[in-house]
């Protein structure tokens, strides 16, 4: 007689301060081998040096400069999605779960990705929203916005249903590293922040406090608990 799986009640949360990409992947294969090995799901969070990210089925066409221009590296991803900016001041998410003991279809989670960011970002007095057929969180500056612009984008990897990768919300980034690529290929639509949406002066919250917001809303999303995690998972 066959039995489903149970879901784990607690989630680690990895707080890895300012990496490299190349550092974040590292952590990644570490704890998706982990949770496969039956270990506990993990969630990093974090903050990369300044980095291109090219998605796996992505076209070079979304850059409006040449590579050998770019003020950052660009490296090839083996998320979905297509060309996006991560560096200072945006908060990076990397949630590794077992979508297959929770039952979440990848649309279904990446969906749960959306909810837990517009509800912390409600936290803060911003409305983020959902936009029919393109993922991540948008935002509307002012209410006769016909196109709102996005504030968080997400790109995920599910393998053996195990997910990986995940989001970066816009917090105090300087939305100039953007100019060079179109944002996740989408050409009729841009990009902005809570330091933006809180106006001027900035009034964006810390990063950690975002952070903090974040974490609470994904566990309640996930009905889970987000506890910190007491050692580094390595490679």
């Amino acid at each position: 007689m066959s039995s489903t799986p149970s879901v784990r009640t607690n989630i680690e949360v990895d707080r890895l301060g300012t990496v490299s990409y190349e550092a974040g992947l590292e952590w990644q294969r570490a704890a998706v081998e982990a949770v496969r090995d039956g270990g506990t799901e993990r969630v990093a969070v974090l903050e990369h040096e300044p980095v291109y990210t090219l998605g796996a089925r992505a076209s070079r066409a979304s850059l409006r400069v040449a590579e050998d221009d770019l003020p950052a590296p660009l490296v090839l991803a083996s998320r979905g999605g297509d060309v996006t900016f991560h560096g200072p001041g945006q908060l990076v998410v990397y949630p590794i779960l077992d979508l297959r003991a929770r039952g979440l279809r990848p649309g279904d989670y990446v969906r749960t990705l959306e909810g837990g960011v517009i509800e912390a970002l409600r936290t803060f007095g911003i409305e983020g929203e959902r936009w029919a057929g393109r993922s991540g969180v948008w935002l509307r500056l002012e209410a006769s916005d016909v196109v709102p612009e996005k504030i968080a984008a997400i790109g995920v990897r599910v393998e053996r249903g195990v997910s990986s990768h995940g989001l970066a919300l816009n917090v105090t980034t300087d939305l100039g590293w953007y100019e060079p690529i179109v944002p996740c290929g989408i050409a009729d639509a841009g990009v902005t922040s809570m330091v933006r949406a809180l106006g001027d002066p900035p009034a964006a919250p810390p990063l950690e406090a975002v952070a903090d917001a974040l974490i609470e809303a994904l566990g309640r999303a996930f009905g889970a608990r987000l506890v910190e995690a007491k050692e580094l998972v390595h490679g």
